[in-house]
């Protein structure tokens, strides 16, 4: 029986040689053949798949879908690139879908590598709280127990020779947060999913995957963000806000931001970060010492730096426009102190998955993309952050 690859060989040298002229009947005879013959081993191949994991024992079934090993040439994202133009799949995202172990979303393809760095790129535009915070980088998305502690409160003792100490501090005590991988979507108008329309995806001058994962991505890291902000942590990721302890009766003013840069063990200021609004930041911009000087300051002193690298009494300043911006009155939590790294994890799954429908919007001359991706967030140590909250009145 001849291999998926030598049947795709033998199709391509078939259409090879008639090239610039009709396929004589006997060569297009010979391509039906060769077509059913690849459509039949392509079967035979996702059923032999699915029956091995349907064998294999419990421990070994993953929890998410695996994907085959990435080609040694670019077929692969040709392939893929033809999906997203077309939304149709052809033998090489077929034999993708037969080596994968589990069902992706109907009609959907876990993205290629290329694919998958545009998205990081757009996540690396919105930064804000993940760019400050512990970041786990998951193949799948089975639950993670991950163990917590804060260990600030003891400390070694003195001791004579030849004896004992009788007190001092106490055993490591850890803690436990669980991460899961709750599923995250970014639609279109409305909450359908995203129309681009044919004459776009028809023109090979348009890098259509980049412009996929740009506004697709845009939206799952707005979302995302929101989240890591504020998210409840019973149906959805655990947000640094929610799951902080508020320092409360927190103005705008130098005294209250010298409280809140003290609030936080020293311990745990040695790469403490301050995470506001852009609108807070503006407020913050013009705020100024009994001398008159700006409180926010370029990095270094007299030398030219680029706006962002911004810091409040001696600590880089951090722009998310998830959290609320200040107010002087209504309890709003308005901003984040403290060492981010250490109070907060957020996992996220690698990979997403693009599901290109031609059909839906077929008569409106579209074709709709939707993307899935995976993540969850909580804070590990509430001690190594605060939540900044304005008074009540």
């Amino acid at each position: 029986m001849k291999t998926i690859e030598e049947l795709l060989t033998e199709q391509r040298t078939l259409v090879d040689s008639a090239e610039g002229r009709n396929f004589t009947d006997e060569e297009a005879q010979r391509y039906e053949a060769l077509e059913a013959e690849l459509k039949a081993t392509q079967r035979s191949e996702e059923i032999r798949k699915r029956q091995a994991a349907y064998e294999a024992p419990n421990g070994t079934i993953q929890a998410a879908v695996h994907v085959a090993p990435a080609k040694s040439d670019d077929t692969l994202e040709r392939a893929f690139d033809h999906y997203v133009r077309t939304g149709k799949e052809n033998a090489d995202l077929q034999e993708l879908r037969a080596q994968s172990v589990g069902t992706p979303s109907a009609g959907g393809y876990t993205v290629p590598e290329t694919f998958l760095n545009k998205l990081i790129d757009v996540r690396k535009t919105f930064g804000g709280i993940q760019s400050v915070a512990e970041v786990l980088e998951t193949e799948t998305g089975e639950p993670i127990r991950y163990p917590t502690l804060n260990d600030t409160a003891n400390t070694g003792v003195q001791v004579d020779e030849l004896t004992a100490p009788n007190s001092g501090g106490a055993d490591l005590v850890f803690g436990e947060v669980t991460l899961g991988a709750y599923r995250f979507v970014a639609p279109g108008a409305s909450n359908n999913p995203l129309r681009v329309s044919r004459e776009l995806l028809q023109d090979s001058a348009i890098d259509i995957q980049a412009l996929i994962a740009r506004k697709l991505g845009e939206r799952i890291e707005r979302k995302l963000a929101a989240e890591f902000a504020t998210g409840v942590g019973t149906t959805a990721p655990l947000g640094i806000i929610t799951g902080g302890t508020a320092l409360t009766n927190t103005t705008l003013t130098y005294d209250k931001l010298v409280d809140a840069s003290h609030s936080v063990d020293a311990a745990y200021r040695q790469g403490a970060v301050w995470i506001i609004s852009d609108t807070t930041l503006a407020a913050i911009e013009k705020l100024k010492d009994l001398d008159d000087r700006p409180l926010l300051n370029a990095h270094n002193d007299g030398i030219a730096v680029a706006r962002t690298n911004r810091t409040l009494l001696g600590y880089p300043v951090v722009v998310d426009n998830a959290i609320a911006n200040y107010a002087a009155t209504g309890s709003v939590k308005w901003g984040v102190f403290g060492n981010v790294m250490e109070g907060m994890v957020i996992r996220r799954v690698r990979g997403a998955e693009l599901i290109a429908n031609p059909y839906t919007a077929a008569n409106d001359g579209a074709v709709e993309f939707t993307l899935h991706v995976r993540a969850d967030a909580t804070v590990q140590n509430t001690a190594a952050f605060r939540v900044l909250q304005a008074p009540a009145s």
